[in-house]
């Protein structure tokens, strides 16, 4: 299986405002190792940055000035990509400014869609590790690769670092079965169950004794861990006084 993991660099946020890439970087997998082939190409875009834009990237349109435009580099680019599986990050934001540079280059060139098949890691990542972040920067924090390195947004090194990152989200794969040869299996959704507001929630009566010792018991917990699970809850119901028995 051949892989290509893919990342740009932009003038701004939207192609649909007219802004352009201003760095392609490609770093070439097969079956999951690295070729040590990689594409890499800074563009003139011909249209300033959007503010902010320029900070991260750290490029100016002095470096650019003498780069080739996009539609110089387009069948190179399109020869190291053909037929590979695209790995990127958010790809809806790379794969909207490629096409529309396609579309620019000229109607013959379709879309990636129609060479390439695209993974988007960040829905793997958020699948792996629902509700955390899941940036770059957070995903190879949490595992284990170094970016230290990292101090501006690059198309190349962010790509590489994609690479690693991409390893790790995906490890395991091929011992429970899911390598590249096998069908794609559709995802099962998982149930979430939520609580029945509608119902009223059961108040359990003890006797002042028993309700005695659960409030150490608590007390104590309060202490180990600042606060008890059950304080989440209802505080249960003293026993309300009973009549003595009657003599038979």
């Amino acid at each position: 299986m051949r892989q290509v993991i893919l990342d740009t660099e932009t003038t701004g946020l939207s192609w649909e405002r007219g802004n352009r890439v201003v760095e392609i970087g490609c770093v070439e997998f097969i079956e999951r190792r690295p070729t040590g082939r990689t594409f890499h190409r800074y563009l003139n875009p011909d249209r300033e940055f959007e503010q902010g834009a320029q900070e991260v990237t750290g490029l100016t349109l002095e470096f650019l000035a003498d780069k080739p435009r996009f539609a110089e580099i387009v069948d190179e680019f399109l020869e190291f990509i053909d037929g590979a599986e695209l790995v990127i990050h958010n790809a809806a934001f790379d794969v909207g400014f490629l096409d529309n540079e396609l579309r620019m280059a000229g109607a013959s060139y379709g879309c990636l869609g129609d060479r390439c098949r695209v993974e988007d890691s960040l829905l793997l990542a958020r699948q792996r590790f629902p509700g955390q972040r899941n940036s770059l920067d957070a995903l190879c924090r949490r595992l284990g690769v170094d970016n230290a390195h990292r101090q501006l947004h690059g198309a190349l090194l962010d790509a590489q670092l994609l690479a690693e990152v991409y390893i790790g989200l995906t490890s395991g794969q091929e011992e429970i079965g899911f390598d590249a040869a096998a069908p794609a299996v559709e995802a099962v959704a998982v149930p979430r169950f939520t609580a029945d507001t509608s119902r009223p929630r059961p108040r359990i009566a003890v006797a002042a004794g028993e309700l005695a010792a659960h409030e150490a018991r608590l007390a104590t917990l309060r202490k180990k861990a600042g606060q008890a699970l059950w304080d989440r809850f209802s505080e249960p119901v003293a026993a309300e006084p009973q009549e003595p028995a009657l003599a038979g």
